[in-house]
């Protein structure tokens, strides 16, 4: 294995950022070229490339689309849903999403506008966000099948001039009308859109208010006939491309502000040296678009290095089956795979052998990522086996844009260290304090902080709100952004994240984190995915309850697997951990991004006043939970 050129690479960036981040920025198109790397005296805690003028459809599209990759597949459009599958070469997309920014504009959408996008993974929705980077206006992008009350929350606060939307999104067992959502969002806003362009989708068309909603296959052939397209509007670095609203808001949702310019650079860098891509090929991200991974390694990251991206509107399993993603991999000659540890943990309870790997030709492919939720060792041991690839554990938040720390492909594979995300990436200063400030020593947790001033793709300031930005992130330990996070880093830099903060629970005067016992929990051959929550105790604060989903075909006493489960956990932690109760249960509570809802959880089993989830998948799935505990004499 050849030697990594990571530590020099991100001591490069901590010696000399102007120079570092000056010279990635070469990768991208300029109107006019930075001459300046970064400006402390704008905003919260400074702006990227303040002198700099682009525009980011132009380098997504536009640069490949005139040259030698105009005939290349831009997006494949696979959809086991539909049945259907559909490619767009740079050259088509250009002229599509060209003509919609036309569409935009005849209907009053100019540079600083706000479109809010209530798409599902469609083609259409791709060229709407980027219809509007064309036209210098800011996205919004809301999950599909978002609940209509967190929909509207989401357009008073970002006041959109026009909603792009379909008539409804396809999941394997049902359809979901979002027309209905939308009119009922918008009614309940006090903000209204002045128009709605609707995609009709076959399988559930939707009726359309002839005041306010366009048909948007005819609005755009009548485009098309007059031959309308929209040049590409050259923005400051600095100006907005996107505001991202973070999931599980409570009142006023929290909107996450990505500038043009130093995004487009971080992603540009983060492909070749992260994820060791090269242009060309067919980069595979298994996320929605309504997520932070979705707008940044779906739409914009593979487009701007001239990549093939795949569009899959799917789940990972169910979609025929649990080998779906390797008929992916497969078809499309895909080199790399990111996707969320939920998926993999549900493809490895429905094949825990790996038979389905077998099935397919993945000679192409080279590398699996994993982001969202933190990969337990057990799962990621598991998909080396059967994958014969690294599988390397990332993280990152909606609020960094792009990953904090991995463990760098494209610079030369660091030795894995499976449940650690491996090292900080250039422009990341990450401490682990505790909670008076200080560092602690290696090996110690506490809060995951990173030392200003953060790297280029990070928020530089929530929507409208400078001072919330600062509260919600910058108080807390001055100098430095509170990821909210709590690790450890150890002796050799690796960073290990072991779940939010508030996943830390105090038992009996002890901090102990509840990842590291479903790491335990995970590793025992019988258990497919788990979670642990802290419930409230009159003696010791708070005792730990794990619950765990049992592998396909597992056929044991799950009263016997729970006892060895509690077994398990006093003797690899302790008994400090006062670890006493493992419940099997059929599923587990998750949004549909795939994140596990442990406060929700938490809530019922303190038999404390919750509401529904706004992102949860499957709302059926609370009232198990609640059934489990009840069993137990937990929770009303």
């Amino acid at each position: 294995m050849p030697a990594s050129r990571y530590a020099e690479t991100h001591a490069a960036a901590a010696r000399d950022p102007e120079s570092f981040w000056l010279d990635a920025a070469r990768a991208i198109a300029w109107d006019r070229m930075p001459e300046r790397a970064f400006d402390r005296a704008q905003g919260p805690y400074g702006r990227w490339f303040p002198d700099g003028r682009l525009n980011a459809c132009y380098n997504a599209i536009d640069r490949h689309a005139d040259s030698d990759r105009r005939d290349q597949v831009a997006i494949i459009h696979d959809s086991p849903v539909t049945g259907t599958k559909r490619t767009i070469t740079y050259g088509a997309l250009r002229d599509e999403v060209a003509t919609l920014a036309a569409v935009l504009a005849d209907l009053g959408v100019g540079k600083g506008d706000r479109v809010v996008i209530y798409m599902p993974m469609v083609p259409e929705a791709m060229v709407g966000m980027l219809a509007c980077a064309r036209l210098g206006a800011v996205h919004s992008v809301v999950f599909g099948g978002f609940a209509a009350n967190e929909l509207a929350k989401r357009i008073e606060d970002a006041q959109p001039k026009v909603v792009l939307a379909a008539s409804c999104g396809i999941e394997p067992n049902r359809v979901v009308a979002y027309k209905p959502l939308l009119d009922a969002a918008i009614a309940a806003s006090a903000h209204k859109p002045s128009a709605c362009l609707i995609f009709q989708r076959p399988q559930c068309r939707a009726d359309l208010d002839p005041a306010r909603d366009h048909d948007w296959a005819g609005t755009m052939e009548a485009a098309r006939a007059a031959g309308k397209h929209a040049g590409c509007v050259s923005m400051a670095a600095t100006d907005p491309l996107y505001v991202l609203y973070t999931s599980g808001t409570t009142g006023k949702p929290k909107g996450v502000v990505r500038d043009t310019g130093g995004y487009l650079v971080a992603l540009a860098w983060s492909m070749p040296n992260l994820y060791g891509v090269a242009p060309g090929e067919t980069y595979f991200c298994a996320s929605d678009i309504g997520w932070v991974v979705g707008h940044c390694y779906i739409v914009y990251a593979p487009l701007l290095h001239g990549c093939t991206t795949v569009l899959y509107e799917g789940k990972p399993v169910g979609t025929p089956d649990a080998g779906a993603f390797w008929r992916v991999l497969e078809e499309h000659k895909v080199v790399c795979l990111f996707t969320a540890p939920t998926a993999l943990r549900a493809i490895k309870k429905e094949d825990p052998q790996g038979e389905l790997v077998g099935r397919h030709d993945l000679s192409a492919f080279r590398s699996l990522f994993l982001a969202g939720e933190r990969a337990d060792p057990d799962s990621v041991a598991w998909a080396e086996r059967v994958l014969d690839r690294p599988v390397i554990d990332h993280w990152w938040q909606t609020e960094t844009g792009w990953p904090i720390a991995g463990n760098p492909v494209g610079l030369g594979l660091l030795p894995v260290k499976r449940g650690s995300t491996c090292v900080p990436m250039p422009g990341y200063d990450v401490r682990v304090l505790d909670e008076g400030g200080k560092e602690v020593p290696a090996g110690t947790m506490g809060t995951i902080a990173i030392r200003l001033p953060l790297p280029p793709g990070c928020l530089p300031t929530l929507w409208g709100s400078d001072e919330r930005m600062r509260e919600s992130y910058l108080t807390t330990f001055p100098g430095y952004y509170d990821t909210s996070d709590a690790g450890i880093i150890d002796e050799d830099g690796y960073i290990t994240v072991l779940g939010r903060t508030d996943d830390i629970i105090n038992v009996a005067g002890h901090r102990l984190s509840t990842g590291g016992m479903e790491a335990v929990l995970s590793a025992h051959p019988d258990v497919a995915e788990c979670a642990v929550i802290g419930i409230r105790d009159a003696l010791k604060g708070e005792v730990p309850c794990g619950f765990v989903v049992l592998k396909a075909r597992v056929s044991r006493d799950p009263a016997e697997i729970e006892r060895e489960l509690v077994a398990k956990v006093r003797e690899e932690i302790g008994p400090v951990a006062a670890f006493k109760l493992a419940l099997t249960v059929p599923r587990l509570p998750k949004t549909r991004s795939g994140k596990i809802l442990r406060a929700t959880m938490k809530r019922i089993a303190d038999d404390e006043p919750w509401t529904m989830p706004a992102t949860i998948d499957d709302a059926s799935v609370l009232e198990e939970i609640g059934d489990s505990l009840r069993t137990r004499g937990i929770g009303g």
